[in-house]
């Protein structure tokens, strides 16, 4: 296989907003949108030249008027979807927060709201945002009957 037939990807961001309560701010997809109707954690694409973490800060803003800092922002798990030889595979790559500047707001459309850990596991979501979740609620060691 030659490099220009090595298949490219599409490099996309979410970030876990964490409140002082522990929990998970989720954004609603508006429902003409792909996925409509299904609850993720906010981001988007990374757009060329851009790092990760500015295009997460830079996404969110966009999407929730929220304003973050790169150096808040920790690296939680990734989830990539299965290999399809007609699309490039999407890879999301997941940061929490706990810091950030104004109140988050549904800015594209959809709903926002704050769920504990074990409400976020309950709602619909697209499948990479279920794998998403299982590896935030192991990394922050939420398997008790606490939450």
């Amino acid at each position: 296989m030659t490099v220009e037939e090595i298949p490219t990807w599409l490099a996309v961001v979410a970030v876990a907003l964490v409140d002082e309560r522990g929990r998970w701010l989720m954004h609603k997809r508006p429902a003409e949108k792909h996925h409509g109707g299904l609850w993720e954690f906010p981001g988007g694409k990374v757009e060329q030249g851009e790092t990760p973490a500015y295009a997460l800060v830079r996404e969110i803003a966009e999407e929730l008027g929220v304003e973050l800092s790169p150096e808040a922002l920790r690296p939680a798990g990734f989830a990539q979807t299965a290999d399809d030889e007609s699309r490039p595979p999407i890879v999301i790559l997941l940061y929490t927060c706990r810091s950030w500047a104004r109140e988050p707001q549904a800015l594209e459309g959809g709903e926002i709201a704050w769920f504990a850990p074990k409400q976020a596991a309950l709602l619909d979501k697209p499948p990479l945002d279920h794998a998403l979740l299982a590896q935030l609620t192991a990394l922050e060691g939420l398997m008790g009957d606490h939450l």
